[in-house]
């Protein structure tokens, strides 16, 4: 299906940033989870030095880049295979673009707010 709203314009290009956003995401929990195994019982500051060290804040930068462009690959694909006219009628269309300007939204909102959480002036602040 020929959509203007795909990522990239292409079904190759979006297979490929389907397929390296996923390896970063797994990377990124092994990572994750290559801490918790090395650290037993991990503090509050233990964490928050980790994630806020300037690697963890790019790499976590670059796994919210990753995680929206997999999420928009990934829902734009089932909107355009499931939500067709031969399926849903005359409504799909309309349908398909309500679903992907909600996609749309969400994916953004949980981009900045990714972004906010990892280079705001919160994160590294510990109460007392």
């Amino acid at each position: 299906m020929k959509s203007a709203t795909g990522l990239t314009g292409s079904g190759s290009r979006d297979w490929i940033v389907q397929r390296i956003s996923a390896v970063v995401l797994a990377v990124y929990s092994v990572v994750l989870l290559g801490f918790f195994l090395t650290h037993g019982d991990v503090s509050f500051t233990q964490w928050s030095s980790f994630m806020t060290s300037l690697p963890m804040r790019l790499f976590s930068l670059i796994a919210v880049l990753a995680l929206a462009g997999h999420a928009w690959v990934g829902m734009w694909t089932v909107f355009t295979d499931y939500i067709t006219t031969g399926k849903l009628g005359a409504s799909a269309a309309g349908l398909r673009l309500v679903l992907q300007t909600l996609m749309i939204i969400a994916v953004l909102v949980f981009l900045f707010w990714g972004i906010m959480i990892f280079w705001g002036n919160g994160f590294g602040v510990v109460a007392v």
